[in-house]
């Protein structure tokens, strides 16, 4: 098959490394696969920006040439990051700006429309996956406008990641429900991706409208977000949903040694260790380290058996010390293998959210043998089966998540036994094969009931 992909990155942690990791297995199946983004970070051939589909236009280009010229300064010049996105969300598109004023979310992208002129061979399917977020913090890649021309003339599928396709700006709701309704009279215009006024109603219905004009393929990865969409405005656009869970790699994230990876990451051996995952976890408006961090401390408050160490792994600054223990915060880790070390010098995961949706990290936990205590936010709970695998506790229970890890760290036996059973469970329901499996099952139904229905038609 040819499948092209669209994402807002390449690289990335979530949804961009769903995509990436899906075409990336597609490729060593045989199949042709390629990737669209909204802005290219890695060198594979097999990546194209989205930029390049206005590559005609000479102020586009010459945009697009200076930006990728400033990027080589990244890291080294203060503010050229922020330089970058405002040239290529404003100065490339200047009606963008205008819509930010009114509190619009950015559709202006017009190489969205010649996104398939960009794939190296007609693809028989797109899959879409993100199509928000990518240059500033609320800016955009995607002309959403270009759905119902897309869907007219390839299958399309969408990945929904989060909830932003189906409210008024907002990637997680966190409990409003504003957006079954219309939304308008937004609670919170700071959510991701934030709005300085409030057009949610506008934006809304912006894409109400859009749909209406749409046949698509939508999947999720956990019950609870296609749940979401069953009850939202994009129902209508759906020929069919399905449910696939994300996958991980259990090439890499598998069961270890704990002392080999405690020596192979300077970590101290006879310490309690916990861990949470996250980007930027004390700054993620969806993530709840506070509760991670109030965990940690009333643990080593009440176990004294061993010292207690937390380790944020996401997250730069310095150490948290309190009595019997402290927290360490490790900076974003993109290797496989080293992050799979700090999973198997854990003794519990624990993760705190105030939502989401099918977080990759718990999975990857699971995988390597790592009991998890977790909130039972979103689809959390589809993850994690309940004193078998791990625990659940209610959103901000720091208290009860603390009983929950001092019970596995005061009994060896039922860390090894869950533990145990976590890599099982793993292995035979989130590994990344079965999710790319699924997807290529799914594709070629699609494309047979395509080819029938091209026929029946033909025949009329």
């Amino acid at each position: 098959m040819r499948i092209l992909q669209v994402s807002t990155y390449d690289q990335g942690g979530g949804a961009e490394s769903i995509a990436w990791r899906l075409s990336e297995h597609y490729r060593r199946r045989g199949h042709d696969s390629a990737m669209v983004v909204g802005e290219k970070v890695g060198d594979d051939p097999h990546v194209i920006p989205l930029s390049q589909a206005s590559a005609h236009h000479e102020s586009h280009s010459s945009i697009a040439r200076f930006s990728r010229t400033l990027s080589s300064y990244e890291g080294r010049l203060r503010g050229i990051w922020r330089m970058r996105r405002w040239l290529e969300a404003y100065v490339a598109h200047p009606d963008n700006w205008w819509e930010t004023c009114l509190g619009r979310d950015h559709f202006n992208f017009p190489e969205t429309w010649r996104l398939l002129e960009l794939s190296p061979a007609d693809p028989d399917i797109l899959h879409c996956h993100n199509l928000h977020g990518g240059w500033l913090s609320r800016g955009g890649y995607f002309d959403l406008r270009a759905l119902p021309e897309l869907c007219r003339t390839i299958p399309t599928i969408i990945t929904l990641h989060d909830t932003w396709m189906l409210s008024g700006h907002c990637a997680y709701t966190l409990g409003c429900e504003r957006w079954k309704t219309g939304c308008g009279h937004c609670p919170d215009l700071s959510i991701y991706p934030a709005i300085s006024r409030d057009g949610t109603a506008e934006n809304w219905q912006r894409k109400r409208d859009i749909y209406a004009a749409c046949r698509l393929y939508v999947s999720t990865p956990s019950r609870w977000l296609l749940h979401q969409v069953e009850h939202s405005i994009l129902a209508p656009a759906i020929i069919q949903g399905r449910v696939i869970p994300n996958g991980v790699d259990l090439s890499h994230f598998c069961p270890g040694s704990q002392r080999a990876a405690r020596t192979a990451r300077g970590l101290p051996q006879d310490a309690a260790i916990l861990l949470f995952v996250a980007n930027q976890a004390k700054s993620n408006m969806f993530k709840d380290y506070r509760t991670v961090e109030r965990c940690a401390i009333t643990t080593a408050a009440r176990y004294q058996h061993r010292k207690v160490l937390l380790l944020v792994l996401g997250e730069q600054g310095e150490p948290l010390v309190f009595e019997n223990g402290e927290v360490q915060f490790v900076a974003f880790e993109k290797d496989a293998n080293i992050l799979a070390q700090y999973y198997q010098a854990a003794d519990v995961y624990v993760h705190a959210a105030k939502s989401d949706t099918f977080p990759n990290t718990v999975l990857e936990a699971l995988a390597c043998g790592l009991p998890v205590v977790a909130t039972a936010v979103d689809g959390i709970p589809e993850q994690i089966e309940e004193s078998r695998s791990g625990y659940l506790v209610q959103a901000g229970d720091a208290d009860t998540m603390a009983s929950r890890v001092i019970q596995l760290l005061s009994s060896e036996g039922l860390r090894t036994s869950m533990g145990t059973t976590a890599a099982d469970i793993a292995s035979r329901s989130f590994g990344i094969q079965r999710q790319v499996q699924a997807y290529l099952d799914w594709y070629a139904q699609i494309l047979d009931s395509s080819q029938l229905a091209g026929r029946s038609a033909h025949a009329c």
